[in-house]
């Protein structure tokens, strides 16, 4: 995979991780919490699972690849644990 393509895949990924993430907190939790509906807390914490591992490992492959310092890993790995941070990474350092 040349460096464009990589790019391409990962920010599909991070976007897609981004909003696998919003829909947990701001759906698929208040559904089951405040309305007593669990249903998609599980189809939904398997796809987030996945994509979170996929937005991972690439995260470390960007590491080798592109020789990111420890910082910017840092700040990319991070970011996927805060709310948007993955459309920040997108714009900030995924692009080709």
């Amino acid at each position: 995979m040349n460096n464009k393509g990589f790019f391409k895949t990962f920010r599909i990924i991070a976007i897609l991780e981004g909003i696998s993430f919003l829909l947990i907190l701001f759906v698929s939790m208040p559904l089951k919490y405040l309305f007593d509906m669990p249903q998609l807390t599980f189809p939904l914490g398997m796809v987030h699972g996945f994509l979170f591992i996929a937005y991972v490992i690439l995260t470390f492959l960007g590491k080798m690849i592109e020789r990111w310092s420890i910082k910017v890993t840092a700040i990319i790995f991070v970011a996927s644990f805060i709310p948007f941070g993955t459309f920040y990474i997108e714009k900030k350092y995924l692009q080709d």
